[in-house]
C-alpha cells in the first residue's frame, strides 16, 4: 500500500513540474503575478523610446529585448536538438539596435520564441522536462530580470503608467 502511495505522490509531482513551468514562462511572458512580464512591459512603446540610451552605456530597451530573443531563441534551438555551434555566443553581441519599422517584428519574434516554449513544456516526455527544468527556471527569472530592467528605464522617464 506504500509503495502505491509513494507511485501516486511521484506522478502527481510530475504532472506538478510540468504546470509550475507552464506558470513560470506565462509569468514571465504575459500573465501578471508577482512581478510585470514582459508582453506588459513592453506595450505601448515609440520607436524613440525603445532607442532611448540617455547618453549612457546602458542598454537601450530595444537591445534588451534583442538580447532575449537571442538567448531565449538559442536555448529553445537547443531542447529542439537543433546545432548552434554556427552562432556567435559573446553576451555583447547580443544587443543589437533595431530600427522603428522592425520593432513589430521584433516584438512578434519575441512572443513566438515564448509561445513556443510553452509547446515545447507541454509537449516533452517527462523525462527531458525533468532535465530541463532547472535551466527553463533559469531562463524565465533572466527573462524577468530584464523585464525589470525595461521598467526601470520607463519609469526613470516617466513613460510607466500602469493606471
Amino acid at each position: 500500500m506504500i509503495l502505491f502511495c509513494l507511485g501516486c505522490t511521484e506522478r502527481v509531482n510530475h504532472h506538478e513540474l510540468r504546470i509550475r513551468l507552464q506558470e513560470q514562462l506565462k509569468y514571465s511572458h504575459t500573465e501578471e503575478n508577482w512581478f510585470v512580464p514582459m508582453k506588459v512591459a513592453l506595450q505601448n512603446l515609440s520607436p524613440e523610446q525603445v532607442s532611448w540610451k540617455g547618453g549612457t552605456q546602458n542598454h537601450s530597451i530595444g537591445e534588451l529585448v534583442s538580447h532575449l530573443i537571442f538567448w531565449n531563441e538559442m536555448y529553445l534551438k537547443t531542447l529542439n536538438g537543433e546545432d548552434v555551434s554556427d552562432f556567435e555566443m559573446k553576451n555583447d553581441s547580443t544587443f543589437m539596435v533595431y530600427s522603428a519599422r522592425d520593432w513589430n517584428d521584433v516584438m512578434n519574434k519575441l512572443d513566438s520564441i515564448q509561445i513556443e516554449f510553452g509547446q515545447w513544456i507541454e509537449n516533452v516526455s517527462q523525462e527531458d522536462l525533468e532535465e530541463e527544468a532547472v535551466d527553463i527556471l533559469t531562463m524565465t527569472s533572466h527573462n524577468a530580470y530584464h523585464t525589470g530592467q525595461i521598467i526601470y528605464i520607463r519609469k526613470q522617464n516617466g513613460w510607466w503608467n500602469r493606471k
